[in-house]
């Protein structure tokens, strides 16, 4: 019996599990030039399913697909010589919202969006807001 093909290029996709998210975000920072992931430095990547609840309602978004990706920490334009003890920046990647968006957009790869997420998440730890990440992705 023949198979036809499907309507949908992810119809027959399996979505990756947490440590092959995690290889594909690790791929995509290695994949950046030099210079940008020596400056991100001693940033920790984090994947997880979800933001945490409490981070949700701090930020106050409503719904756990609505964020993708957070940066946590003292970013590199606020940092100072007499920080001690500081908990080290995290780059947070949230697997099942990046899914979501990547299955709805249908226009870019796993990891061409991968690669968006990290990328506008490692802008935080260099001092960058949101509205200057934008200005710069807009060109």
């Amino acid at each position: 019996m023949s198979r036809m093909a499907s309507e949908h290029p992810l119809d027959d996709a399996v979505a990756p599990g947490l440590d092959d998210f995690a290889r594909l975000a690790r791929a995509a920072f290695d994949a950046l030039p030099k210079p940008f992931r020596d400056m991100a430095g001693e940033a920790l990547f984090v994947v997880e399913d979800f933001a945490e609840q409490t981070v949700l309602d701090d930020m106050g978004i409503p719904d756990a697909f609505e964020l993708t990706g957070l940066y946590s920490g003292v970013d590199l334009t606020r940092r100072s010589v007499l920080d001690n003890g500081a908990q080290p920046p995290m780059v947070f990647l949230y697997r099942r919202p990046i899914l979501d968006e990547w299955a709805e957009r249908g226009d870019v790869t796993l990891s061409e969006l991968i690669t968006h997420v990290l990328v506008h998440e490692i802008g935080h730890h260099f001092g960058l807001s949101d509205d200057d990440i934008h200005r710069i992705e807009d060109g």
